[in-house]
């Protein structure tokens, strides 16, 4: 068997735990790692250390993507870097004739995407978007019911969405707090969640109207022990009087608490990244941060459904609310606990099911398990359509790709815009119209 050879562009800590080990193990007969790529040398180091089988394999700067591609001859490119990187890759990537798999969000604007799908048509490679949430048991299980018209024609979804906080304050520690890095958390986090609702409804959105706010974080978060800017978590003389880190630690491990970031929790590193290139102890109350930490939209699509959108980046536990309204019935769900740090215990570790409601007759519910690995039991099916190659048993498109990426982030990039400038927007005006008519026709 031929194996389907990939770079990796950005050794980051998700590229480590989802793909990199993946490959090397479970998927070692039908993929292999040809090359690495990142801005920082010492994840070279890190990545070899923590996995012997790498090192043979060549490691490359951004500036030398062109002859990785050359010297490594790969058939794919692995984007895992930051958001804003993604779309040079994978127009790099498309130049060559390679297939890409992209981390979400595909790209942090719409106008990106829409370059992305240009150089696609022109290229022999083909886009992957990993939307890992669309292949969770209870997100596969909704998708089954509304495809076998449960609730006939969709005409009302509502969706709010709960970060705790702390899931919600490692963003604001990290680069994701500048628009300029991750399109916002709009983009960065909700593309996920809007890419689910089009994915559930056959749905591409027509117009957006959104408010939001910066309530929890930023200089005036209640929390703030003071207006000043440039702390370090690590070292802050501020730690006692920071309720968020408080919450999590004792005044005599402070230290520890506080140098606890994503990556280190991910990867087991500390301190032995290099910070001026990754400084995830930024503080969550800086005056740089230019993102909203609460989001509510309202989206109505060309199939006549709407949508009502809610998102918050501090809460007191994870999760979500669920409710898909239709001309014969109503779908409910509701799962906390379990999909991110939840700062209160949950009971029986969480909550997953299906409540349906047809429009006349009694309740049934549905208990849905989770399968193995991450995201729900979602990270270990999506790594073996992307692989193996798509379940040829399963009767729906899953796998997503460049157009699904395209309205989902339209969505996340109208939510922005609306919000800053205070109007509706139109993406029949906003995207070309031979894009939006692709998009469109999907569905038609």
């Amino acid at each position: 068997m031929t194996k389907k050879r990939y770079a990796v562009c950005g050794v980051s800590g998700r590229a480590l735990a989802m793909y990199i080990s993946s490959i090397l193990d479970e998927f070692r007969e039908t993929a292999e790692v040809v090359g690495l790529l990142d801005i920082d040398p010492f994840r070279f180091e890190f990545a070899k250390g923590k996995y012997p089988q790498l090192k043979d394999v060549p490691c490359y700067m951004p500036a030398d993507c062109d002859r990785m591609i050359a010297e490594t001859r790969p058939d794919a490119l692995l984007v895992v870097c930051k958001d804003c990187h993604h779309v040079d890759y994978i127009l790099k990537g498309l130049e060559h004739d390679l297939d890409v798999v992209c981390e979400k969000p595909l790209c942090t604007n719409m106008e990106d995407v829409v370059k992305v799908i240009r150089a696609e048509k022109k290229s022999k490679g083909r886009i992957i978007a990993t939307f890992n949430y669309r292949y969770a048991p209870i997100h596969r299980k909704l998708r089954e019911m509304l495809i076998a018209k449960k609730v006939g024609r969709i005409t009302h979804v509502d969706l709010n969405w709960y970060v705790d906080i702390r899931h919600g304050a490692s963003y604001f520690n990290r680069w994701n707090r500048m628009r300029k890095n991750s399109g916002s958390l709009s983009i960065h986090k909700a593309s996920h969640h809007f890419d689910l609702v089009n994915w559930w409804i056959d749905g591409t959105p027509e117009t957006i109207h959104a408010f939001g706010a910066l309530n929890h974080f930023g200089p005036n978060g209640p929390f703030n022990p003071s207006k000043k800017d440039g702390r370090r978590c690590s070292n802050c003389t501020e730690k006692s009087k920071c309720a968020y880190i408080r919450r999590w630690s004792s005044r005599t491990n402070q230290q520890a608490a506080a140098t606890e970031t994503h990556m280190a929790e991910l990867l087991g590193v500390d301190d032995k990244y290099s910070p001026e290139i990754y400084c995830p102890d930024r503080c969550i109350f800086d005056s740089e941060i230019d993102i909203h930490d609460t989001i509510v939209a309202n989206v109505r699509y060309t199939n006549g459904a709407l949508l009502n959108y809610s998102a918050n980046f501090s809460t007191p536990w994870e999760g979500y609310r669920l409710a898909i309204n239709g001309t014969h019935g109503r779908i409910e769900c509701e799962e906390w606990g379990g999909v991110g740090v939840t700062s209160f215990p949950m009971e029986n570790g969480g909550r997953r099911y299906l409540d349906y409601y047809p429009i006349f007759g009694s309740r049934e519910r549905h208990w849905v398990a989770d399968s193995v690995g991450g995201h729900g039991g979602g990270d270990s099916v999506i790594r073996e359509d992307i692989f193996l190659g798509v379940d040829p048993e399963r009767p729906y498109k899953i796998l997503a790709d460049s157009h699904d990426a395209l309205r989902s982030i339209a969505i996340g990039d109208s939510v922005w815009h609306s919000i800053k400038e205070e109007r509706i927007v139109d993406l029949r005006k906003e995207l070309p119209e031979d894009i939006y008519g692709e998009i469109k026709a999907d569905f038609q």
